[in-house]
């Protein structure tokens, strides 16, 4: 070939285009293209009757396409895009990266939209969504004092046991071995769920995943900062 391919040629299929705008780091330009909206037209009439019936239609239209979006936004996979690399890199600055200003939020104007969102913010953020989670898990222990006591009740028998193990040479008795650390997991999953860890985790779990989808959903996309890649030899 003479001249290399331009990916923003016009004969590049829309599905490898928004592939290209993903990859390079572009998702601000895909949440803006024509076909992510899907316009609402309304015919007006003269009358005053027709008006006001134009106008409760529009109302409940509105009303039904503002449900739709919240719901698709729940409905939407956050972690399909997610990849190992994303939790590898480091953390994006909180105030800066995370929280934004109040030009960084804005309600989606479709479902598609939200769903791109949702997908690209949550590969970008992933690492402060991980960490509000261990936040948010930490207040719940500091809320269920049981639990907490429990957990590190379970996380201190599971020390015993290894330390015990050394001490009496179990390594060359894996039989022995084998039922102490089934007893031993009987013992530590009693105590969970008699102190009630679960219930911290899921109460944490699910407030952590609310409030991700929420931010990720409304948080609208920008341009991301990525190291230049050397593209001539």
């Amino acid at each position: 070939m003479v001249f290399s391919s331009n990916p923003l040629s016009l004969s590049v299929t829309d599905p490898l285009f928004d592939s290209w705008l993903r990859q390079n780091g572009y998702p601000e330009v895909l949440e803006q293209r024509p076909n992510s909206i899907t316009p609402i037209t309304i015919t007006t009439t003269t009358t005053a009757t027709d008006a006001s019936t134009t106008a409760k239609r529009g109302f409940f239209t509105s009303l039904y396409s503002t449900i739709y979006i919240l719901i698709s936004l729940f409905a939407t996979n956050p972690f399909s895009k997610l990849t190992n690399d994303d939790l590898a890199t480091p953390t994006p600055p909180w105030q800066s990266g995370f929280i934004g200003d109040h030009e960084s939020y804005s309600f989606p104007v479709s479902a598609s939209q939200a769903q791109l969102r949702v997908q690209e913010n949550v590969k970008r953020y992933a690492r402060n969504y991980a960490w509000l989670l261990v936040i948010v898990f930490s207040c719940s222990l500091y809320q269920m004092p049981w639990a907490a006591a429990g957990l590190v009740f379970a996380l201190a028998l599971w020390e015993i046991f290894k330390l015990c193990s050394e001490i009496w040479g179990l390594d060359q008795y894996p039989t022995i071995q084998q039922t102490i650390i089934r007893v031993a997991q009987c013992v530590a999953a009693v105590i969970l769920i008699y102190s009630k860890v679960q219930m911290a985790l899921f109460w944490a779990l699910s407030l952590n995943y609310a409030g991700m989808i929420l931010h990720a959903g409304f948080r609208t996309l920008s341009r991301a900062k990525q190291a230049s890649r050397g593209r001539s030899r």
